[in-house]
């Protein structure tokens, strides 16, 4: 069954964003924007205010997924940069944006059953 994300974040020659994108082809996602993280930074100014305005947000960092409820128990903005930011400081790829959901990173077995 088809499905809709608002925007979909990634960076050229990354191995996570292209299995990112192997699984939105398997989802059969309608992206309505894309955004090369090559050509466009999101700082942690920026990468906040995806975060504040989603409802959840999942984020995958090695093996380990992080869930936030951003209405019930908002993290702290260092907790969510922590999670969300690579070692330069700007938004780690990919990242996917659907309906009041924020997820970045990749881990297909639990984005499987999160979308």
């Amino acid at each position: 069954m088809a499905t809709t994300v608002n925007w979909y974040y990634h960076r050229k020659n990354c191995n996570t964003c292209k299995k990112m994108e192997a699984f939105l082809e398997d989802q059969e996602a309608n992206v309505k924007e894309l955004t090369i993280a090559n050509k466009v930074r999101y700082d942690g100014e920026k990468a906040l205010e995806l975060a504040q305005a989603a409802s959840k947000v999942y984020i995958a960092k090695g093996k380990k997924l992080y869930a936030f409820d951003m209405k019930k128990d908002s993290p702290s903005d260092d907790e969510l940069l922590k999670h969300m930011l690579g070692p330069h400081g700007n938004l780690r790829a990919p990242v996917v944006v659907k309906g009041k959901t924020l997820f970045v990173g990749f881990l297909e077995e639990e984005f499987t059953e999160l979308f």
